[in-house]
C-alpha cells in the first residue's frame, strides 16, 4: 500500500527539484548521517536565529550544547566538524546581533568541552563501527556473560557451593574470573587469573574467558591445552594462572591441577584443620609444553576444597607464605558460621586496605 494518496503523490512530483533532493537524501549507505547532519544543523541554526532575533531567555545558545552532544554520540568524525563549524557560525550571528557580551568566557568554554567530548565520542564510536550507545550497549552485555559464565552448574543437593568475585575499585570488569561445566556426575572447574586488575584486565579475561569455557568442555588435558593456546598468540597476553578442579560428585573423588596459581586448600572435618595442595606447575603460556604436578585426593562428610586468586594473599610489602597463613587463620572462622555465610566475609577481611581484583570458591559436601 503506498504511503502516499495518489493524487498527492502526482503534486508532489511536479515540485522543481523536489524528486532529485528525496533521492539524494535517501541514496547510499552514508544516508542516515546524512540526514542527521542536516536536520542538527538546521535546529541549530534556527537557535541561533531565535536566540539572536526573539529572546535569549527562551532560545538560549546552550540549547546548542545538547544538540551537539546528541551529534557526539550519532554522527561521524567528519560530519561532526560540518555541525561544529554551525555552532560556531550561529554563535557569532548571535554575538554580531545581541553584541559580544551576551555570549561570556563560561559559556564559550562550555562550548569548548563540549565539542572536544563530542569529538572523542564520534572517534572512539568510528573505530568501533557502532552508533550511539550501541558500543556500551555490548559491552554491557559481555559483562552479564561473564558473570553468567561465573556461576556454578547446579550440583547435588548434598553438596555445597560458593563463588565470591570482587573485582578492584568496584568495576563490573576483572581480571579473575571462572569457567565451569558438569556432565553427569563429573564437576570441571577452573579459576583464572589474568596479569593485572580491574578493567585493565578486563578485556583479556572477556576474550579469554570464551576460549577456556570452550577448552574446558572438549579438552581432556585442559591446563595443558590453554597453554598451547597462548603460547600460539603473537601477542602476549601477560601472565596468566589457572587451576583446574575435576571433581566426582558421586564419590568426592577429586584431581587438582595448576599453573603457577596460588594453592588450593582443604579443610579435612575429620582434624579439623585446614590442608595446602600439592598440585603445582609454571604459568599459562610460558613454555611450549606444559608439565603439572597433580594432586589427587577425596572430599567425604563434612571436608571442603577453598579455591582462590592472589588478591587474598598478595599486598604490597607482605611475604606471599604470610599471606597465606592469614588467609587459613581467617578460613578457621568459617566452620563454625558454616561455609557459605562465611565465604563473602572472608574475602571482605582478606581484601581490606588494598585494592585487587579477589575471587574465592568453596566446595564443601555437608
Amino acid at each position: 500500500m503506498p504511503l502516499l494518496p495518489p493524487a498527492l503523490r502526482a503534486f508532489l512530483v511536479r515540485i522543481p527539484l523536489l524528486v532529485p533532493l528525496v533521492r539524494l537524501l535517501r541514496k547510499g549507505p552514508l544516508a542516515r548521517d546524512r540526514n542527521l547532519l542536516i536536520t542538527l544543523t538546521l535546529l541549530t541554526l534556527l537557535i541561533g536565529v531565535l536566540a539572536a532575533r526573539v529572546s535569549m531567555e527562551w532560545f538560549s545558545p546552550a540549547l546548542m550544547i545538547p544538540v551537539t552532544l546528541v551529534a557526539g554520540l550519532q554522527l561521524r568524525l567528519n560530519s561532526l566538524a560540518k555541525l561544529l563549524c554551525a555552532v560556531a557560525a550561529a554563535l557569532v550571528y548571535v554575538a554580531v546581533v545581541r553584541g559580544v557580551g551576551h555570549i561570556g568566557p563560561g559559556l564559550l568554554v562550555t562550548f569548548g568541552f563540549t565539542a572536544v567530548l563530542a569529538a572523542l565520542m564520534a572517534r572512539t564510536r568510528g573505530k568501533l563501527g557502532v552508533q550511539g550507545l550501541r558500543g556500551d550497549a555490548m559491552l554491557l552485555e559481555l559483562r552479564d556473560r561473564l558473570k553468567s559464565q561465573g556461576d556454578l552448574p547446579q550440583l547435588p543437593k548434598d553438596w555445597g557451593s560458593k563463588v565470591v568475585l570482587k573485582q578492584a575499585g568496584g568495576s563490573s570488569f576483572g581480571g579473575d574470573f571462572l569457567v565451569s561445566i558438569r556432565e553427569g556426575d563429573t564437576l570441571d572447574l577452573a579459576l583464572v587469573d589474568v596479569s593485572g586488575k580491574g578493567v585493565d584486565a578486563g578485556t583479556r579475561a572477556l576474550m579469554l574467558s570464551g576460549t577456556f569455557g570452550g577448552l574446558l568442555g572438549s579438552a581432556d588435558d585442559f591446563l595443558p591445552a590453554c597453554n598451547a593456546y597462548l603460547h600460539r598468540q603473537r601477542e602476549a597476553e601477560g601472565f596468566v594462572t589457572a587451576v583446574h578442579l575435576r571433581l566426582n560428585l558421586a564419590t568426592g573423588e577429586y584431581v587438582i591441577t595448576s599453573a603457577g596459581h596460588p594453592p588450593v586448600v582443604k579443610f579435612e572435618s575429620g582434624t579439623g584443620t585446614w590442608k595446602v595442595s600439592t598440585a603445582k606447575g609454571v604459568v599459562l603460556g610460558v613454555v611450549p609444553d606444559l608439565h603439572c604436578e597433580t594432586d589427587r585426593g577425596m572430599l567425604r562428610k563434612g571436608d571442603a576444597l577453598m579455591l582462590y586468586t592472589d588478591g587474598l594473599i598478595e599486598q604490597p610489602g607482605r611475604d606471599i607464605d604470610a599471606g597465606l597463613d592469614r588467609l587459613l587463620g581467617e578460613a578457621e572462622r568459617l566452620v563454625p558460621t558454616g561455609f557459605r555465610d562465611g565465604a563473602r566475609n572472608l574475602v571482605a577481611s582478606m581484601s581490606a586496605g588494598h585494592n585487587d581484583d579477589c575471587a574465592l570458591i568453596l566446595i564443601w559436601r555437608p
